[in-house]
């Protein structure tokens, strides 16, 4: 611990810690603001909302205004249950807005996808007469529209993502698909997904490019400290890298997707197929050691750890290891 020898030096540290800490909520600020005014971008003076809808000359809110809207509505819910008896349903609730944000993005993606799967029905089939070129062109719009609103959710959920990130200690995941993000928070995309789009060369956004480090865990696990300063160290020496976990709710995995969280990594979630019965675990390591990891970290857990390590080390797979009784003490646990 460090002595001070009066209280002008404590003074005087703790207002640079303060110092410290107001120019890191400035630059963060300045960051979540960059990435409202490219996500509301008016990409046309008209928009069109719908199909039977007629097109209209409509603004996007203003984006500092839906950023304010955002960080206020997230961080007064945990003010307000804040050392209260009710201080536990908070993260709950706060769960329930981000999700609230992600749910309507995932309708309005759909929408989009319909409209442009008609756009490109349409262009296959090339008709001259002024009915088509009318059609077309709304159709487009609508397009254009559904992708503008789509993006400007999505920043709205990332945005509510992170507060929540900030105030609970963990990321928000969705109860099931992806949750692909725009530069503010990392994304969260299934395995599943990550094949599919693998596979049939998808949209970027599921299918993210670099460099594989994979990672499991036990459920039972108390030390985030050593796990996040080998996640920096490895991430220093490859700053492109994409997180591959097992994606337990709780443990190293769920450390694990915090520290992505924190850190703005891509991280992909490999759950188990139900399936599968017994072979799950398994064939779970089976995939992820198939994607050609550059490097792994598997801590102390069950058979199915083991058997991963097993099957990296045979791959020739850089390994590090933890062992559960080589943990800090649980007294010195301090969030990263």
């Amino acid at each position: 611990m460090t002595k001070y020898t009066n209280f002008s030096d404590l003074a005087r540290t703790m207002a640079d810690t303060r110092a410290t800490q107001i120019a890191d909520e400035t630059r963060q600020d300045e960051r979540t603001l960059r990435t409202y005014d490219g996500a509301f971008i008016e990409g046309s003076e008209m928009a069109k909302l719908s199909i039977v809808d007629g097109a209209e000359k409509l603004d996007m809110p203003d984006p500092e205004q839906a950023a304010a809207a955002v960080d206020l509505m997230m961080r007064t819910l945990f003010d307000v249950f804040r050392d209260t008896r009710m201080e536990e349903h908070a993260a709950d609730l706060a769960w329930g807005f981000v999700n609230s944000f992600h749910m309507v993005a995932k309708r309005v993606e759909g929408r989009e996808d319909d409209a442009a799967k008609k756009l490109g029905e349409m262009a296959r089939a090339y008709d001259p007469s002024e009915i088509y070129a009318t059609e077309l062109e709304e159709t487009q719009l609508l397009c254009q529209t559904l992708e503008g609103n789509r993006e400007a959710l999505e920043c709205m959920r990332d945005h509510a993502a992170e507060v929540y990130r900030v105030e609970t200690g963990r990321p928000f995941s969705t109860t099931r698909g992806s949750r692909v993000s725009s530069k503010l928070t990392a994304s969260m995309i299934e395995g599943a997904d990550y094949l599919a789009a693998r596979a049939a060369k998808r949209r970027a956004e599921y299918h993210p490019e670099g460099p594989v480090v994979a990672f499991s865990g036990g459920a039972q696990w108390h030390d985030h400290e050593t796990l996040y300063d080998r996640l920096d160290q490895i991430k220093r020496r490859i700053p492109n890298m994409v997180l591959v976990t097992t994606a337990q709710m709780k443990g190293c995995d769920a450390i694990a997707a915090a520290w992505a969280a924190s850190r703005g990594c891509k991280i992909i979630l490999f759950r188990l197929d139900r399936k599968l019965g017994n072979r799950a675990g398994f064939v779970r390591n089976e995939r992820i050691t198939n994607l050609n990891p550059v490097e792994a970290i598997v801590c102390e857990g069950s058979g199915v750890q083991l058997d991963f390590a097993r099957k990296l080390r045979n791959a020739g797979v850089p390994l590090h290891v933890f062992r559960a009784a080589e943990q800090r003490p649980m007294a010195m646990d301090r969030r990263a």
